[in-house]
């Protein structure tokens, strides 16, 4: 196998990076998520040439879950290994995510909140990561069942102990969000940052969450960005037999195609007026919201990877587009 060296030019300003939040970190505008295409069923040498062009085109930021995969896990001991083999010279240049929440393993203390699930929970994602620490550590979703200082103080502990230099929450509605920065603030640990669903087909975060991430500082990455592939060309004339749609994954249903084509058709004449591709669009108006500090995406091959960082030359929106946009999505 071949061994990586990193483009010299990478930090040449093809990349952009934001602040995040009130913090001192600077995230890329775009990340490399690892939810699909790094687990056991994929092309691990595709993984890494993906890794190895993200990094080169400036992508520092690369995002993980406990249960990513399939199965779970597996993204997290895959991407582990090409960490530890191409990248350990560049550890420092990286920001490193993972998340717990979500179901891991079997008995009442593999999903949801418990402090004994989510500190578990980080030390397994630390060992298939091969890594001493990660930068930036996730509650992955609120637990109902357990007191939000509880959860939160996982958190705290985690960042405390050097386990993880930063705090974060995924998929916590405005209210819950704003008890969970007041309780990390007065713990020492202040949130850094907000990772919630987010794409011109689902703006529920408009509706409170992102004036209250603004208000309290926090930074926000969006993921789905694409609403699972919908927001491409793949389904403008039909559901393709190989598509998630078609094998209804349960990420993205063949009646959710059915019953958004219309505004997807609708935003792709849009976007070729903008000379560029729906997903090109898609990624870009996630980035002009001034709440968005950076934006998920995911990636099956270098193309689509090369394709997905087009967003990055994307030309700034008029108010006339925008208005033209919500009206499309208006149906």
């Amino acid at each position: 196998m071949m061994t990586y060296t990193a483009d010299k030019d990478r930090y040449d300003g093809r990349m952009n990076y934001r602040r995040c939040g009130k913090s001192g970190l600077k995230l890329p505008e775009i990340s490399l998520g690892f939810w699909h295409n790094f687990g056991d069923i994929d092309d691990l040498g595709e993984a890494r040439a993906i890794m190895h062009r993200a990094f080169d085109a400036g992508v520092t930021h690369f995002d993980f879950a406990n249960n990513y995969g399939p199965p779970p896990g597996s993204a997290e001991t895959n991407a582990g290994a090409i960490l530890k083999q191409d990248f350990s010279q560049h550890r420092d240049e990286l920001t490193i995510s993972t998340k717990a929440g979500y179901h891991m393993w079997d008995g009442p203390y593999g999903e949801w909140g418990s402090r004994k699930y989510i500190l578990s929970s980080l030390d397994q994602s630390l060992n298939r990561l091969q890594l001493d620490y990660v930068d930036i550590f996730y509650h992955h979703r609120p637990d109902p069942d357990t007191p939000l200082e509880e959860s939160m103080g996982a958190l705290a502990t985690a960042v405390i102990s050097g386990r993880a230099l930063y705090a974060g929450i995924s998929n916590y509605p405005a209210e819950l969000a704003v008890k969970a920065f007041k309780i990390l603030r007065d713990m020492g640990v202040p949130c850094l940052i907000h990772q919630p669903r987010y794409s011109l087909l689902d703006r529920w975060i408009e509706d409170g969450l992102t004036d209250t991430l603004i208000e309290e500082g926090v930074g926000c990455i969006t993921f789905s960005p694409l609403a699972q592939g919908l927001l491409t060309d793949r389904y403008l004339k039909g559901v393709p037999e190989n598509s998630r749609a078609a094998k209804e994954s349960g990420f993205l249903q063949r009646s959710e195609v059915e019953q958004e084509i219309s505004k997807v058709i609708a935003l792709n004449e849009i976007a070729q007026e903008r000379g560029e591709s729906i997903a090109t669009m898609a990624l870009a108006w996630t980035l002009h919201h001034p709440a968005v500090t950076s934006t998920l995406i995911g990636a099956s091959s270098v193309k689509q990877l090369e394709e997905n960082l087009q967003a990055l030359k994307s030309p700034a929106f008029s108010k006339a587009e925008l208005l033209k946009i919500d009206q499309a999505l208006k149906g």
